[in-house]
């Protein structure tokens, strides 16, 4: 089978490790791709229009299309692949407004009983303002759109929640995606990521993991696309992770199916552990970044079938998922100054000497082919994952990855996975 794999981040690079892996795979293309992503598979450009794209698809007999980010998959991919009798995997555009707009997030889950924080959406900035000072109490401030992971601004008093408003509403810092605004009430716990592959109607779970979001150590800064993870995370126990489905994925997944959009494909949940249990934080309708690069080292099983019966709807018959026992950590290196302006095009050297350590892993995310060297491109740059018996050793041995790689002004957090090594 020749696989097709769209994107060009830290989560396409995991993907294609991971599709190469499989005994059904014939071959693998990527569009665009990233350095790390041409030594398993032929990168080529992305056409401007979904319609090139499959037509192109079509005549190389693609038998699989699988879709990384969100923005194609919000702005309708698999229908167009769909539509011509190409298997996509991936929601369809009206599924994908789970995660393209908060406030219909929001609704659903309101209307379906998930628990999530109490909110309000606001398009004039002058009302939602004066919400804020109503409130009297820390909030978040999220663009209803993509912005890329960076939309989610905290007001923890009444002159970063004004700021917040304004630099979304007013001064449009993430375009058309803050034409409106949620603005919801701080939960108070431990975060936790909660994926699971869906094919409408059965959810499969993946095993546990946890972000870093925050842009510096001890989860201060501003908000990232995230800066590292670690699975398993030890705050989802047995009986939270039996309550997360009963209480959120099956109740999302019918209550979508109930108002005519079926969803199928990845439904990340991200969740907030509260002392009132967990509580909806977002939904994504992709695989978390860099979650993506702790999950599919730790995935025993052919991820193959798994997607086709996504798209096939017979997830169920694939439930046995087999899983690797030993932990996996995930360090971000990124661009000094990210999410703020950064420079690209410095050289990234020691790539090599991390890749040969023995359990790590470096995926490509922002990077960039310059002659016989790779340089940055992005805001988060590598993502070093380590995988090896216990999530300790797995963090030790990403840091001494970490250690092997230098290019100018990088930037990691020096404690991914403080939360779950401070838990007694």
């Amino acid at each position: 089978m020749k696989i097709l794999v769209v994107g060009q981040g830290g989560r396409e690079h995991a993907l294609v490790w991971k599709l190469a892996q499989s005994p059904l795979v014939e071959k693998i293309y990527c569009t665009p791709g990233n350095p790390g992503i041409s030594q398993l598979a032929e990168s080529m450009p992305m056409p401007d229009r979904f319609t090139d794209l499959a037509d192109w698809a079509a005549a190389q007999d693609i038998g699989l299309t699988v879709v990384g980010p969100e923005v194609p998959l919000a702005e309708g991919i698999v229908d167009v692949f769909s539509e011509r009798g190409l298997k996509a995997f991936g929601p369809d555009k009206r599924a994908a407004r789970l995660e393209a707009s908060k406030d219909f997030a929001k609704r659903l889950m309101l209307e379906n009983d998930i628990p999530t924080a109490e909110h309000q959406t606001f398009t004039d900035a002058e009302e939602a303002m004066a919400y804020v000072e109503d409130q009297n109490a820390p909030v978040f401030v999220k663009a209803n759109g993509l912005a890329a992971g960076k939309g989610v601004i905290p007001g923890r008093t009444f002159k970063e929640a004004v700021q917040a408003v304004t630099t979304i509403l007013i001064d449009k810092a993430f375009g058309d995606a803050g034409d409106s605004v949620v603005i919801e009430e701080e939960l108070i716990g431990e975060e936790a990521s909660f994926t699971v592959l869906t094919d409408g109607t059965y959810c499969l779970p993946f095993v546990s993991s946890q972000d870093h979001k925050m842009s510096q150590d001890g989860d201060t800064g501003k908000n990232t696309g995230g800066m590292g993870a670690y699975s398993p995370a030890p705050v989802i126990t047995p009986e939270l992770h039996d309550d997360v489905m009963q209480r959120i994925v099956y109740p999302t997944v019918n209550g979508m199916a109930d108002i005519g959009r079926p969803f199928k494909g990845v439904l990340y949940v991200g969740l907030m552990i509260t002392d009132d249990g967990p509580k909806v934080i977002e939904f994504n309708c992709r695989f978390g970044d860099p979650e993506a690069q702790v999950l599919f080292p730790r995935l025993k099983s052919d991820l193959v079938p798994l997607l086709i019966a996504c798209i096939d709807g017979t997830l169920e018959q694939h439930a046995d998922v087999q899983w690797h026992d030993e932990a996996a950590a995930c360090v971000v290196m990124a661009s000094g100054g990210y999410p703020d302006p950064y420079q690209t095009g410095i050289v990234i050297t020691g790539l090599e000497d991390a890749d040969a350590i023995e359990g790590v892993t470096v995926f490509h995310a922002g990077t960039k082919q310059d002659g016989e060297t790779v340089v940055t491109d992005g805001g988060r740059v590598l993502g070093v994952t380590a995988v090896t018996g216990k999530l300790h050793d797995a963090i030790q041995l990403a840091y001494k990855g970490v250690s092997a790689i230098h290019f100018d002004n990088a930037h990691a957090r020096n404690d991914i996975g403080h939360r779950a090594l401070g838990r007694k």
